[in-house]
């Protein structure tokens, strides 16, 4: 018999060892140089950012406000005495002047009442010229001791007497005449009259309401409005060395540019709810666009800083640190720069600490900035020198009215 040959297994296990043991080394090789080989170094790019210089220029300081048209006088004409309105004198909406005619009550009766106080006064007349020529033969008796002295001296008081009543009937028939006035109604000033109160052949009584007439004074007229008090002390300032402060106003929605005028008062009282005080300035009103009660937007220019550092509004930023900058340095990095700023406007903002004219600052791509990095200017550019068309005060207000009145008011003070 032949002996069964064992199958050929060995040969098998060998190769698969083979592989096994290729495959660790392989992958011991794999971890070796992800461990301990060098990974290649790349460098951060530098950031693109816009950069400006800044410079020294004129910025004008404003303080911007709501404000209200408010006339320098409203006038509710009133009848001073009773009686029939006989006839209205006046359209409504008609512009008079003072003393022009308004409305007439009927005069009759105090022409009566006038007629009887000069009859009486005829009366008293008579009766003291003949006191006085009793007088006067009195008095000859009295020298020659004819009559007895309380004679005399009764006649005496009695002329005086007579005299006290034509004197009351002269001020009888004065009142008369001053009551014939004010039967005859007219404008005590100028200005327009509003929508009519009374018609004629109504009995009207003195100081009766609504009255005869509402007259308002178109022009000059004033606006008025109100400022905080942290900026109230570099007004009253400038307003007490008697500087003239302009004020432009500018419609409710900022479209149209209305007056212009001048700062002539100030409130003696802080309104404590608001911590607010009341200014008021005058406007010539020409052209009568300015409407009473009207609400618009005031701008008052308080200062003009001259040679101001000027900075691009979006480069002054507020984080941790305060107000700061990022100050462009030599080798074309930024270093977060501390500065103080002052009057600002929606283009430029004046930096009163911290920055001088010619450095530069970054403007924008701040927020991929951080203090030492890297940066690559995109384009410099300067501020003009003119400085903003229009900045607020310190308190940060600004506004499309502010820049526009402090631009025209810059190139006047200038």
């Amino acid at each position: 018999m032949n002996a069964v040959s064992p199958p050929q297994t060995r040969p098998k296990r060998r190769g698969l060892i083979a592989i096994i043991v290729i495959a660790i080394v392989l992958i011991a090789v794999v971890v070796f140089h992800l461990l301990h080989g060098k990974k290649p170094q790349r460098g951060t790019p530098p950031q693109v950012v816009t950069v400006a210089t800044a410079t020294a220029g004129v910025m004008p300081e404003t303080l911007s406000a709501l404000g209200t048209i408010t006339p320098i006088a409203t006038v509710t004409v009133l009848p001073q005495l009773s009686g029939y309105l006989t006839a209205v004198g006046y359209r409504e909406g008609q512009d008079v002047e003072k003393g022009q005619f308004l409305a007439q009550i009927d005069p009759r009766q105090f022409e009566i009442s006038k007629q009887q106080a000069q009859a009486q006064l005829a009366k008293d007349k008579a009766a003291l010229a003949q006191a006085r020529a009793d007088l006067v033969r009195f008095t000859q008796l009295n020298e020659h001791k004819s009559i007895a002295e309380q004679t005399y001296v009764d006649q005496q008081f009695l002329v005086q007497q007579d005299e006290a009543a034509v004197k009351a009937d002269l001020a009888n028939i004065a009142q008369f005449d001053l009551d014939l006035i004010y039967c005859h109604i007219t404008a005590p000033i100028s200005g327009r009259i509003g929508l009519r109160l009374i018609d004629p052949g109504n009995f009207v009584t003195a100081s009766s309401q609504p009255g005869i007439a509402v007259i308002t004074q178109m022009k000059p007229t004033t606006v008025e409005f109100t400022v905080p008090q942290n900026s109230l002390d570099h007004v009253l300032r400038r307003f007490n060395a008697g500087a003239k402060l302009p004020v432009t106003v500018y419609s409710s929605d900022n479209s149209k540019k209305l007056a212009t005028g001048a700062l002539y008062t100030i409130n003696n009282q802080m309104a404590t709810a608001t911590g607010t005080v009341t200014l008021r300035a005058s406007l010539p009103n020409d052209d009568e666009a300015l409407f009473p009660n009207e609400f618009v937007n005031v701008t008052l220019l308080v200062d003009t800083l001259q040679n101001a550092v000027l900075v691009p509004t979006a480069a002054v930023q507020t984080g941790a640190p305060g107000d700061y900058v990022y100050l462009v340095n030599d080798n074309n990095t930024v270093s977060v720069h501390k500065v103080v700023p002052g009057p600002t406007s929606g283009a430029n903002t004046a930096i009163t600490s911290g920055l001088t004219a010619g450095q530069r600052v970054v403007t924008d791509g701040l927020d991929r900035l951080s203090d030492g990095a890297h940066i690559r200017a995109a384009a410099a550019r300067t501020v003009p020198a003119s400085g903003a068309r229009g900045a607020n005060a310190a308190t940060g207000e600004s506004g499309a009215s502010g820049a526009r009145a402090a631009s025209e008011a810059a190139a006047q003070d200038s």
